[in-house]
C-alpha cells in the first residue's frame, strides 16, 4: 500500500496511536478484546498492541478488519472515507 497523497506527491506518515483508537471504536463497548481478535484472526494480545498504537499493522490485518467491519481501509489509516 502506498502512502504517497494523491494529488501533492509528498509522503504520508502513519500514526499507529490514532490507528489503534479507531480500531478501538469499532470494537465498541459491547465486544471484549478476545471476541474482537478471534473475529480476525489474531491474538488479543496483539489487538491490545495494536489499540495502544504499539506496532505498524500489516495490510491483511487491516483487510481483515475492513471486510469483517464493513469499514474503509483509508478510514482506519487516515479517520478519512
Amino acid at each position: 500500500m502506498s502512502s504517497r497523497g494523491k494529488s501533492s506527491g509528498k509522503y504520508l506518515s502513519i500514526d499507529w496511536a490514532l490507528v489503534g483508537r479507531r480500531i478501538r471504536e469499532i470494537r465498541g463497548f459491547d465486544m471484549t478484546q478476545e471476541e474482537f481478535a478471534s473475529r480476525i484472526g489474531i491474538s488479543q494480545n496483539y489487538l491490545s498492541t495494536m489499540e495502544r498504537g504499539k506496532v505498524e499493522i500489516g495490510a491483511e490485518i487491516l483487510l481483515r478488519i475492513s471486510e469483517e467491519f464493513s469499514k474503509s481501509i483509508e478510514w482506519l489509516l487516515t479517520g478519512r472515507g
